[in-house]
């Protein structure tokens, strides 16, 4: 059932992933790890859809969700160390419009960390007009702030993909998505594409939702509330072409472990070539910490990920997942990446699968 390879020491993940497929705790998924820029895991198996009739493949591809949010990071980080975005400079110097409404001293950076009060829209969205960039941007620069910025985080569900995409576009004249292509995922050769084109529609595997049941009984805030449902993207939506051929930075993104991991490992091995040292650990900078606004988790926010010093075994680690289950981390400090990614989505706020096989992956190279 699972193909690829793992290097011997890293067998015990291997069997971890084998076990979660065997036991149907994941449907269909892949995982790869790399280590100094080679690849030692890269691992797949199971089914692309939820009959379970259509194997996964090597080159499976699938909707990761938030976990796009970290190869927005990328972009936007290879475009500060290249001199062309400064992450302390204003917004509106790059995208004059936004400064209306009292928006003018938010930063690049503020967004970069979930904490520039701009989590949700406040006029009614539907799902269909994600699929509209110059209607979801312009609404956001239209809008006035939730908080002061640089304050607090507050989980910028799918505003922060608009917001670093329309800068990025200011700066390029291109989307984020034709930049992540020509300048990232290109050159590494890496499947990953924010913005699907209709040739590759059917290598993706399909999203199996969650299992329905009672909602959790929590005390839910008016702001929690705009950010989970305007818009709600229900999962028959993302498995659709209009969601996968249109660019969302935030939680848009189509590709597979492998070239999740393998572009990450410019953060985790100095740039290689593309970027500098200095600029691959600009993520590390922390920007904001405490409870997020929109979350209710104690969370520490750099540029564009989370800070996992207090919860991985090395200090200089990033991370971020997306909503079902994919999991991205970044531990500069082994020069390590990891990426699982799957179809079968989670319904527990928390899912523990990605995090589960990233503790056999630490465990195996003796960093536990």
């Amino acid at each position: 059932m699972v193909q690829g390879f793992a290097r011997d020491r890293y067998e015990p993940v291997r069997a971890a992933f084998a076990e979660n497929l065997a036991s149907g705790v994941d449907a269909g998924a892949a995982l790869c790890v790399t280590v100094d820029g080679e690849t030692v895991v890269d691992l797949w198996g199971g089914h692309a859809d939820a009959e379970g009739a259509r194997p996964w493949q090597r080159d499976t591809i699938v909707n990761v969700y938030s976990t796009t949010k970290t190869v927005t990071a990328l972009v936007a980080l290879l475009l500060a160390d290249r001199g062309e975005l400064d992450f302390a400079a204003p917004v509106a110097r790059y995208w004059p419009e936004f400064a209306a409404n009292g928006k003018q001293d938010v930063k690049v950076s503020h967004v970069m960390s979930h904490s520039a009060g701009l989590p949700a829209w406040r006029e009614p969205m539907r799902t269909e007009d994600l699929y509209d960039w110059e209607k979801a941007t312009s609404l956001l620069a239209a809008q006035a702030l939730e908080w002061e910025p640089g304050t607090v985080s507050g989980y910028h569900a799918l505003t922060q993909g608009y917001l670093i995409g329309e800068v990025v576009r200011r700066i390029t004249g291109r989307s984020l998505g034709t930049v992540l292509r020509e300048e990232i995922a290109g050159p590494l050769g890496a499947d990953f594409h924010i913005g699907l084109p209709a040739s590759e529609e059917l290598r993706v595997a399909e999203l199996i939702a969650p299992p329905a049941g009672p909602p959790p009984e929590l005390s839910v805030t008016e702001l929690q509330k705009r950010v989970g449902n305007n818009p709600a993207p229900a999962v028959a939506q993302v498995n659709s072409r209009a969601w996968r051929a249109a660019e969302i930075p935030a939680g848009g993104g189509t590709g597979n472990a492998r070239s999740v991991a393998e572009m990450l490992a410019v953060l985790a091995n100095d740039g290689r070539g593309l970027m500098s040292e200095a600029g691959c650990r600009r993520a590390l900078e922390l920007q904001v910490e405490g409870r997020d606004l929109v979350l209710n988790l104690p969370l520490r926010f750099g540029l564009g990920f989370a800070l996992g010093d207090q919860i991985m075994p090395n200090p200089n680690t990033i991370y971020w997942g997306g909503y079902g289950g994919s999991l991205a981390i970044v531990d500069l400090d082994a020069r390590t990446t990891f990426c699982y990614v799957m179809n079968k989505m989670g319904g527990a706020v928390a899912d523990l699968r990605g995090f589960g096989l990233a503790m056999a992956m630490w465990d195996a190279a003796g960093i536990m």
